[in-house]
């Protein structure tokens, strides 16, 4: 296909990053390069910068998620930037949330093919999944949605104390400033712009953080998830 062939060779800092993993990174890249674009789940045009601008990009994520905790990756899509951290950080738990079918079939294909035993497909919209997923540590998130409606399907699936790490462009600090009643709604107690992958990638990925407090969600959600709770337990006892 042409689209494949039009894959540039692997950056050196993609070996760095990927480390053990850089056979598995490459893999993915040609993935994306041919079933991704055959199947719609990325542009031809993205194939040329698939490395700097979607799995470096995303792979720096890593610099700023705490160890060893829980990860939902909401709108993953073709699995940016579940599968990129994945690869990077097998200390972590991570669930790739996606609604559309054929999206969640090639998200299977990979995981499988990769090997990536800590790594979940659950197909469905994050505001149905509450009560089936467990709260999680951390909620990622690229290309979904304005930060204010991003949020309030991310942070009702966060755990107490969690947080939301949303990559954005150069709208970052505008989107943050007009989130921010929303997000105060929401449970936020704290918002900050950060910048990562110093020496990996030109310019720097920006993530905006957005860390909770006990009540993730806020009131809105705090009778939603006590409900999807019982659900939960009495569906255990059957």
């Amino acid at each position: 296909m042409t689209e494949a062939a039009e894959l540039p060779p692997p950056p050196e800092q993609a070996r760095e990053v990927f480390g053990d993993r850089f056979a598995d990174a490459v893999r993915y890249a040609e993935l994306l390069a041919e079933a991704g674009v055959q199947r719609g789940l990325i542009g031809p045009r993205e194939v040329p910068r698939l490395w700097e601008r979607h799995l470096l990009n995303c792979a720096v994520l890593s610099e700023v998620v705490p160890d060893g905790v829980t990860v939902c990756d909401v709108g993953s899509g073709a699995g940016l930037p579940g599968i990129p951290l994945a690869l990077v950080r097998e200390d972590l738990k991570i669930t790739l949330l996606e609604p559309l079918l054929r999206r969640t079939n090639f998200l299977t294909e990979v995981v499988e093919l990769l090997g990536l035993d800590h790594v979940t497909v659950m197909r469905g919209r994050a505001e149905e999944v509450m009560g089936k997923l467990p709260p999680v540590h951390v909620v990622t998130a690229r290309a979904v949605a304005p930060l204010d409606r991003l949020a309030t399907w991310g942070i009702p699936l966060l755990r107490p104390y969690g947080e939301m790490l949303a990559l954005k462009g150069d709208t970052a600090e505008e989107e943050l400033k007009s989130a921010a009643t929303a997000l105060s709604k929401l449970g936020a107690v704290e918002t900050s712009i950060l910048h990562v992958g110093e020496g990996v990638v030109d310019p720097l990925s920006t993530v905006v953080r957005v860390e909770v407090g006990e009540s993730p969600g806020g009131v809105r959600f705090a009778a939603k998830r006590a409900k999807a709770a019982r659900t939960g337990r009495a569906r255990r006892r059957r």
